[in-house]
């Protein structure tokens, strides 16, 4: 995994870093990614950027003005992105940045796909380049290209003429760089979760897809998962009504490998809870959600509220565990314990976010979604839907798997890898998208729209849950129904 080492901590009233913060530095470590990061909060997080826009889109009932512009859309700088298929080709050609805990194990899905050939590789981290190497070697592919010299390597990866999509699996604060890069240098991207933590950034993937033709997509596993894309053929076939409400969450106790040094290459997901009080984690539980509800295909989400508890878990778990002199007692958290946020649409339905990796708890998605006939909840999976059921008792969701079950698991009804499966599903369709020639099934309008709640999570929780306008990315485009998640079996 690209490794940000140890950062600093700078708290959220920091407008830049200071030549005496740069100079307690470790060996090694990035100094324009202490800036960047250092600046989030100085800058409000990319709003200011958007001034002068000429499309609008609605911000909340008596917004101030600050909300009011956030909501402007940029004049579009090229054609839009939406319904653009791949082009069509034999072979997929691929160049993995980042090879730690998430791109150490993907590769293994890549090589496992007919017709996808991993070309190149891209990590600081030498050993866990050469690890990498060695699987597409004994997958019987040529030997790839390795970059290893340093934090800016995967520059000269996405100058190669011979890829045609890049995997970024590193720490978040170079998500954007990565694939701002990799467009660039004329190739579709593909990036882990969030893909950017800034809206001007992500308005800027967004004119970058559409002024490159180059995709630019999110790679949200969880909208491949098996009780999501039952859930999603069933909200189509209209087993739930009218839809008016659904949830999703990423609540997951991550204290233990927060602290691990080593899980991480360095503290980085630690340290982004001394940075941003919001939602830092979205993308789970609202990329679902918003399939179920055709959000940029006939919906639109318009704004989000959002609500934090104070950050008490990650310290206390550091005095419970960690030594005198650890590095983590110089770090202050004040990432929310537990983030919820309430986002409407334009249509009127309401979606529950949440976000908690600092508390003891069961993992859970939530994963929930009612309308007019009925609901389905997940953790544990209980339906309860009309006609269907009766006597407010809840029925079993294993009874519409024969009927809606998605083609992709029952074509591959025990997938490889982890996430139980999802994750090579995810990628089974992604490559075959590109080898047929294919629209994607998300867009850059959906990766920007499903990680705008971590600047404007954070916004709304220090303004004391002020509704927060979510920007029309796809500039008016919405209001045309078009395909997703919810694809049809290719004839081939």
């Amino acid at each position: 995994m690209h490794d940000e080492h140890a950062i600093p901590n700078f708290d959220e009233s920091d407008e830049s870093a200071t030549p005496d913060d740069l100079a307690d530095l470790p060996d090694g470590a990035s100094r324009r990614a202490v800036l960047r990061t250092a600046g989030l909060a100085g800058a409000g997080l990319g709003l200011g950027a958007l001034a002068g826009g000429t499309a609008h889109a609605e911000a909340p009932q008596g917004a101030p003005a600050a909300v009011a512009s956030a909501a402007e859309a940029p004049p579009r700088k090229g054609k839009t992105m939406v319904g653009v298929p791949f082009e069509r080709r034999s072979t997929v050609r691929v160049g993995i940045v980042g090879l730690g805990n998430r791109g150490g194990s993907m590769i293994d899905l890549f090589l496992a796909i007919p017709g996808v050939r991993v070309v190149a590789l891209c990590d600081p981290v030498k050993d866990k380049t050469a690890a990498a190497a060695k699987k597409v070697t004994a997958a019987g592919q040529p030997a790839p290209a390795t970059y290893t010299k340093g934090d800016h390597d995967f520059e000269n990866l996405c100058k190669r003429g011979d890829i045609d999509f890049v995997y970024v699996a590193t720490p978040w604060d170079w998500h954007f760089d990565m694939a701002r890069t990799a467009m660039l240098n004329g190739k579709h991207v593909g990036v882990e979760c969030p893909i950017s933590l800034q809206l001007d950034q992500l308005w800027e993937l967004v004119d970058l897809s559409e002024r490159t033709r180059r995709h630019c997509m999110q790679l949200e596993n969880c909208c491949y998962g098996k009780n999501e894309m039952r859930v999603l053929r069933m909200a189509h076939a209209g087993k739930f009504g009218d839809l008016l409400h659904g949830a999703g969450a990423y609540n997951h106790d991550l204290r233990g490998l927060m602290f691990d040094p080593d899980y991480y290459e360095g503290p980085w997901r630690r340290l982004w809870h001394t940075r941003l009080r919001g939602d830092l984690y979205p993308n789970h539980g609202f990329g679902p959600v918003s399939n179920y509800m055709d959000i940029n295909r006939g919906d639109r989400v318009t704004h989000i509220s959002s609500f934090g508890t104070p950050a008490l878990g990650l310290a206390e778990y550091r005095k419970a565990n960690m030594p005198a002199g650890d590095p983590s007692w110089k770090e202050t958290y004040i990432e929310s314990d537990r983030t919820i946020s309430l986002v409407q649409t334009a249509k009127g339905r309401v979606i529950r976010l949440e976000h908690d990796v600092s508390t003891p708890h069961p993992y859970s998605r939530i994963n929930s979604l009612g309308g007019t006939k009925g609901v389905f909840e997940d953790y544990p999976e209980r339906i309860y839907i009309e006609p269907d059921h009766t006597n407010d008792e809840w029925g079993d969701f294993g009874k519409y798997a024969a009927e809606f079950d998605h083609w992709l698991w029952k074509e591959h009804s025990n997938p490889p890898g982890g996430h139980g499966g999802m994750d090579y599903i995810m990628i089974f369709r992604l490559m075959q998208t590109m080898q047929l020639g294919l629209v994607p099934d998300f867009d850059v309008y959906d990766a920007a729209t499903w990680t705008s709640p971590v600047p404007l999570s954070h916004l709304s929780i220090k303004a004391k849950g002020a509704p927060q306008a979510i920007p029309d990315f796809t500039r008016g485009l919405w209001k045309k129904a078009r395909p997703g998640v919810d694809s049809q079996k290719p004839k081939a």
